[in-house]
């Protein structure tokens, strides 16, 4: 699609705009620019004496508004007012919702200014315009490209999230590039160009800006409360955004949400923008009410989906997915963990070892299937074996571990022995066969020592028992003793 035919300036805003680029700018000069056109300077007076201003004084003259107000404040009113006239002096009759646009438009730009204020930034009003002509691309691409664009947003019911897709899709482009490509036409300086482009997506790119072009995000969700048909969804929105980027308490929150309701009706009048019925935001929370109960049951639904898909992602990550066992990984990171505190506290830690007997021989003569069934019948003797605070792992191949917690090596020990007595008893049956298995187990611990100082060495040695157990004719468990309790002083295996 080529590029819109997008509106252009008026002049009152383009030598605004010239005028407050130049380093030099007198004063007078943007006072006499404005006091030119009685429309124009009307309304700015008329608008810094509303309510919405609150200021203690009534302001007189434009000299005197931009000495109270500063040049900044001034200069962008009037561009807001010069911009809105000129583009709602070409609003045709169709089948467009243009009151729900500058509702949704008049909202938006009036709740970024009181987020602004609240948040004490110094560009309230640049938040204030950037808000009203945040979704101008809209208002652009209707205009352009008429019922072609009307069924879509009519389609999407205004929601803008929704419009994004089907306006790429159908035009490759969507109302966001529109408004980029307005602001860029018009020549608006960075401080409104930015949260025009980037008020649907912010990024931590925007740097100084960003501030900015937060509240104007928040400020267009907000404006959705009190346009949209179904505000229900834009109220949890509106909540969350505010909870999450400006820390604002609950109360804040709903108190900003009332304030922006009462104080948005001014604002509409001074632009001459019919918003139609104007509920209070309680009113409209009154009404959204059950709607508001479903949507927090489908959220605290969602959220437990959540977790138990994070949990079972977790459990597919540290699980062994044949056995059921925990995974290497998780097995080094639980010792690691334990070793540390037994380390640190001086309590008891055991290790066990534990490596299936023949288990080559076992996949050579009956098959694959039949060692997998192997490995599962020991892995349930090993779950079996264990308390809550212990875990049970496949080390890897046919070799398992077991990392005893609070435990002394003599009672690490006697449950070696009943395990090797269990694995020994079995009789697993597979296809018309029943094999007997049988396993070599080492045990190495801490005994409340310091005898090991990294995980790395107590694995050692529980694997050197293991060894030494099938060096000893398999079938039987064989205990790591050091000679000292010192450090790196010899050892060796007893029986």
């Amino acid at each position: 699609m080529a590029s819109p035919q997008l509106p252009t300036l008026p002049a009152v805003a383009i030598r605004a705009l010239e005028l407050t680029r130049r380093d030099n700018v007198n004063l007078n000069e943007i006072a006499e620019l404005i006091s030119n056109d009685p429309a124009l300077s009307t309304k700015i007076l008329k608008t810094v004496n509303s309510p919405f201003y609150g200021l203690p004084k009534q302001v007189s003259t434009i000299s005197h508004a931009l000495v109270i107000l500063g040049l900044q404040a001034v200069k962008t009113l009037a561009l807001g007012f010069s911009l809105i006239t000129n583009l709602q002096a070409k609003e045709p009759i169709d089948g467009f919702d243009h009151m729900r646009f500058w509702k949704r438009s008049i909202f938006s730009g009036a709740a970024a200014r009181v987020l602004a204020k609240h948040m004490a930034m110094v560009q309230q009003e640049e938040a204030f315009l950037a808000g009203l002509l945040a979704n101008v691309g809209v208002l652009v691409m209707h205009r352009v490209l008429g019922a072609e664009f009307d069924e879509l947003y009519v389609r999407c019911r205004g929601d803008n999230d929704d419009l994004l897709p089907l306006c790429q899709a159908r035009f490759h482009l969507d109302h966001i590039e529109t408004g980029t490509m307005l602001a860029s036409h018009w020549q608006l300086p960075p401080v409104l160009a930015r949260p025009i482009s980037c008020h649907h997506a912010p990024s931590d790119d925007d740097h100084e800006l960003k501030p900015l072009v937060e509240v104007v995000h928040v400020g267009v969700i907000i404006g959705d409360v009190f346009a949209a048909a179904d505000p229900a969804p834009y109220i949890v929105r509106a909540r969350k955004e505010m909870t999450e980027r400006f820390k604002f308490s609950p109360e804040e929150t709903e108190q900003l949400l009332a304030e922006i309701g009462s104080s948005t009706r001014d604002v509409a009048k001074l632009f001459e923008v019919n918003i139609g019925v104007n509920r209070s935001y309680a009113q409209i929370l009154e009404e959204a009410q059950q709607a508001l109960v479903q949507l927090t049951l489908q959220s605290q639904q969602q959220v437990r989906t959540i977790q138990k898909e994070n949990e079972t992602l977790q459990a597919r990550a540290t699980t062994d997915p044949l056995t059921g066992l925990a995974n290497r990984a998780r097995f080094d990171e639980f010792l690691e963990e334990q070793f540390t505190r037994a380390y640190r506290l001086q309590r008891p830690l055991a290790l066990l070892f534990l490596d299936i007997d023949h288990f080559k021989k076992v996949n050579d003569t009956y098959g694959h299937p039949a060692g997998d069934e192997v490995l599962r019948r020991v892995a349930r003797v090993l779950k079996a074996a264990c308390r809550s605070i212990d875990l049970a792992a496949r080390y890897g191949g046919e070799e398992f571990a077991i990392v005893l917690t609070e435990t002394e090596t003599p009672s690490a020990s006697q449950t070696a022995e009943k395990i090797r007595r269990a694995i020994e008893s079995e009789g697993i049956s597979f296809e018309g066969n029943v094999l007997k298995i049988t396993a070599s187990l080492g045990i190495a611990g801490t005994d409340r020592t310091r005898i090991f100082s990294v995980p790395a060495q107590l694995t050692s040695a529980a694997d050197r028992a293991s060894y030494a157990s099938k060096m000893s004719g398999r079938n039987c468990v064989r205990l790591f003793r050091p000679k000292a309790a010192t450090p790196g002083v010899a050892a060796h295996v007893a029986s």
